[in-house]
């Protein structure tokens, strides 16, 4: 056989054998495992490599090779492209189909809401009972004093940062992912009110700080910038804020009645102890209890005292604010007791 005839041969033989490959290939990639498949929750975990995934498919049957699969998804760049998450998958789904969809991240998401005015663990409660997290794991990460250094913030954990909103989280998100996604919608969020608090020589920390404990005293929007300008008032002169939420939050584990003992403990967060703000906040507060501490209601109270129905009376002097104590404390309360 002559050499040319030979090289003839040999490029009809690799020709031939490149379009078999190719039309396998192609096979593979365009039909599905089967041709009927239910749907199938897939799990991304943050951190999986292709080979594990690849691996988890096959072993699911939502594949038939995973070789082909990471062979072309190498081909196509898309080997570091596969997203965490949770997906609907189905062997009925075509291999190419299911790589796009791995690759888009187009997984299922579940929405959470995080209330104004929860502490970290009331949100890792939540996020753990949605599937989305483990609660002390969330704790631990937030607690960290180095972690919240890294987001610029000088305090003891994240606690008031979490900004308070409507989120969409998909199952197998690392910790770290969904507690940064909450932390930059906080310092999107606050950007404009930055150089208000800094007109006023207040720091962010102290901002929300303040601001937290103005969330955790009243639920009625509209007392926020009075209850913020009451506890400034003491502020300024240098009196205890005696706020019973700092005393709460002080407390490992609150049974639910706070008592005159626990009025007088000693800790860092017990304003009926300590002068100034505690060492952080005690919750996370929404963009309006921050709005509030930076543009309070103009007034000289310095007491306030809850009517029993969501609302406070405010007072400017102690004997006043002594009075409003026994109206709404002991007599109408008495008065609820009387039958009808």
């Amino acid at each position: 056989m002559s050499l040319k005839r030979a090289t003839f041969f040999f490029f009809a033989i690799s020709f031939v054998l490149v379009v078999f490959l190719a039309t396998g290939f192609g096979y593979f990639l365009l039909k599905p495992a089967k041709d009927l498949g239910s749907n199938q929750t897939f799990f991304v975990h943050e951190g999986s490599t292709l080979n594990a995934v690849a691996d988890e498919l096959e072993k699911k049957e939502i594949i038939r090779s995973k070789v082909l699969f990471r062979l072309w998804a190498r081909i196509m760049g898309l080997g570091r492209d596969i997203k965490a998450g949770e997906y609907r998958l189905s062997a009925a789904m075509p291999p190419i189909k299911i790589l796009e969809t791995l690759s888009r991240g187009v997984s299922i998401t579940h929405l959470v809401t995080i209330p104004e005015g929860f502490t970290r663990k009331q949100i890792g409660e939540l996020l753990e009972k949605k599937g989305l997290a483990n609660k002390e794991e969330f704790l631990t990460f937030t607690g960290t004093p180095d972690v919240a250094k890294s987001y610029g913030i000088s305090g003891p954990s994240l606690e008031g940062y979490l900004y308070p909103d409507t989120y969409q989280f998909t199952k197998g998100l690392a910790t770290a992912s969904i507690v940064d996604v909450m932390v930059k919608n906080f310092m999107k969020s606050i950007a404009p009110l930055r150089k208000k608090a800094k007109t006023l020589h207040k720091t962010i920390e102290q901002t929300v700080t303040l601001a937290s404990i103005v969330e955790r005293e009243t639920g009625c929007a509209e007392e926020r910038p009075l209850i913020a300008s009451v506890f400034l008032n003491r502020l300024k002169k240098r009196m205890r804020l005696a706020s019973d939420p700092t005393v709460i939050y002080g407390i490992e584990k609150f049974n639910g009645n706070l008592t005159k003992k626990d009025l007088k403990r000693h800790t860092s967060y017990n304003t009926y102890v300590i002068r100034g703000l505690p060492p952080g906040p005690i919750a996370n507060p929404g963009l309006d209890a921050i709005r509030a501490v930076l543009y309070p209601a103009e007034t000289d109270y310095l007491y306030f005292v809850s009517k029993n129905d969501g609302s406070h009376h405010f007072s400017k002097t102690l004997s006043e604010h002594n009075r409003a104590v026994y109206f709404y404390q002991k007599i109408k309360r008495n008065r609820r007791r009387k039958p009808s």
